[in-house]
């Protein structure tokens, strides 16, 4: 497949130059500015980052105003993991060219995903040569039609998803968490009571939070963890 350029809405550092980047990565038939919303809440904590939030590369079949990071019709394993090593170049070039622009080294990224976009944030982050220093996943899947193997030096991770999503189903994160703690990553979990494929504020302070402490090096914890977070 080839690259093709991405862009989308981005959020400056809210206090001097950035010194960490914050990509978002949109769910299927969405755009980067149903992302950039999640920044202005985060900047307190995050004064420094710098949020970018891209449009997907293709034009979206089922949302004509939207786009995908590839097709799907159905939550069929083995077709993810060819939609997200499909997408898992172009995504990567985006994410090497803002690091670029901001003049930043590769272990100061973070990766945030909502639903199809956390399926590439888990997928691209968990494959790139230096890892991010954390990735958050909201409302989405593992993709993958094998075991994963064992990981090297993974990044922290957080799951949240609604416990009455009807797009992707709630076991989803049961399921990603404990492939993820099999292979060794350090994942943590929420499961927001009462939602649907969507983010609650619940589930927006906890991400935030979380992308602080693992900015600070706070999440630092034995590999084969995955363990729910409170509330």
């Amino acid at each position: 497949m080839s690259i093709r350029p991405l862009s989308g809405p981005r959020l400056p550092p809210a206090r001097g130059a950035a010194t960490h980047l914050v990509v978002l990565c949109h769910g299927y038939g969405a755009d980067g500015n149903d992302l950039i919303g999640l920044a202005p809440h985060w900047q307190q904590l995050l004064p420094t980052c710098v949020f970018v939030a891209p449009n997907a590369p293709e034009p979206c079949a089922g949302a004509p105003m939207g786009y995908q990071w590839f097709p799907i019709s159905r939550l069929d394993p083995t077709e993810m993991a060819r939609g997200v090593e499909g997408a898992a170049d172009t995504l990567n070039a985006f994410l090497d060219a803002e690091l670029q622009r901001h003049d930043l080294p590769p272990e100061r990224l973070a990766l945030v995903g909502f639903s199809q976009g956390t399926m590439m944030s888990l997928h691209v982050g968990l494959n790139r040569t230096t890892k991010p220093f954390a990735i958050v996943g909201y409302s989405g899947a593992l993709a993958r039609s094998a075991p994963l193997p064992q990981l090297s030096l993974p990044p922290p991770i957080l799951l949240v998803h609604g416990d009455a999503d009807p797009m992707v189903p709630p076991e989803a994160l049961f399921d990603a968490a404990g492939e993820l703690g099999r292979a060794g990553a350090t994942v943590q979990w929420h499961l927001s009571a009462g939602i649907g494929h969507s983010i609650d504020p619940d589930g927006l302070s906890l991400g935030g939070n979380f992308l602080a402490m693992a900015l600070h090096g706070q999440l630092a914890a034995p590999a084969e963890v995955c363990c729910p977070l409170p509330g």
